[in-house]
């Protein structure tokens, strides 16, 4: 039986860490650092993602403030948004939730960022820094999964990883970052599956990484025994929370397996508002304290 990889323990850490630096900034400077959260139409998971968000921010005292726009909302006018909240000095952060509706490409959107208050780290500045290992904002959840694995203080060199999901912001950046620990990566997507050789792959992994949205997309029976699997997806099913792994026969499986909810999102968001923080220290140039 699997040990749970809970995310609350690692998250607290970081989140004590950023309420300091919070205080610190309010007590010298008077500063309160400030997120922006956009949400374009009424998705589910998205809903409940601003929703965690907005407590943990309270909690550290982090000012906090949502954009919703209706489903029907332009390109033209979401970037005019986007570039209002470039120029609002009192905004140190912005986060645009996904997923966007069909006519709006978030490629396009996340290229109106400006860089330095893109604390997801989805701007193409901030994606490019991962693969030169240079220093910026990366996506949060994809850092997250790092940070769960780092836990368990396992030699991660050379490990076969098994990355199911490729998206800009979790399955592609997180590759990369597995790559950068000279870690063995796999990554699978939609034509894997279409091909009939998913499972194949999933069953070689020692390291499964799951970023899709499918509920229950992995079998627990394609789980290498002793595998630490890391599910990434939030489902919702009948006002269920689900992964996108079949989480009763993986945990029989597995060595160590994240829950869905408590596993990557508390991580997620702590390291969301350690940006935001970083964000507001470099915007008034005191990134050395």
């Amino acid at each position: 039986m699997a040990n749970l990889l809970l995310g609350k323990t690692i998250a607290e850490q970081i989140n004590q860490q950023v309420s300091r630096e919070v205080a610190q900034l309010r007590e010298r400077y008077n500063v309160q650092p400030v997120l922006c959260a956009i949400q374009v139409g009424d998705d589910k998971e998205s809903t409940l993602y601003l929703d965690f968000q907005g407590k943990v921010a309270q909690r550290l005292n982090i000012g906090y403030l949502v954009k919703s726009l209706p489903k029907q909302t332009t390109k033209q006018e979401l970037i005019a948004l986007i570039k209002q909240l470039n120029d609002d000095p009192k905004i140190n952060g912005i986060i645009l939730q996904l997923p966007l509706p069909a006519q709006l490409d978030p490629n396009e959107i996340r290229g109106s960022l400006n860089p330095a208050k893109d604390v997801e780290g989805v701007h193409p500045e901030n994606l490019g820094n991962i693969i030169l290992k240079r220093k910026g904002f990366a996506p949060c959840t994809a850092c997250a999964v790092m940070e769960l694995l780092k836990s368990l203080n396992i030699d991660l060199y050379g490990k076969e990883a098994v990355v199911v999901g490729h998206s800009e912001i979790v399955g592609k950046p997180l590759a990369v970052m597995l790559l950068n620990e000279l870690v063995t990566t796999t990554v699978c997507h939609i034509a894997t599956g279409k091909r009939g050789v998913l499972a194949e792959h999933v069953k070689r992994a020692e390291i499964l990484i799951v970023a899709v949205g499918k509920p229950n997309l992995i079998k627990g029976d394609w789980i290498k025994p002793g595998a630490i699997v890391i599910d990434v997806g939030i489902n919702c099913i009948e006002q269920k929370i689900v992964g996108d792994v079949e989480f009763e026969p993986a945990e029989k499986k597995a060595s160590f397996i994240t829950p869905v909810p408590g596993g990557v999102g508390p991580v997620t968001v702590a390291l969301l508002m350690q940006n935001v923080t970083q964000a507001a220290k470099a915007q008034l140039n005191l990134d050395g304290e």
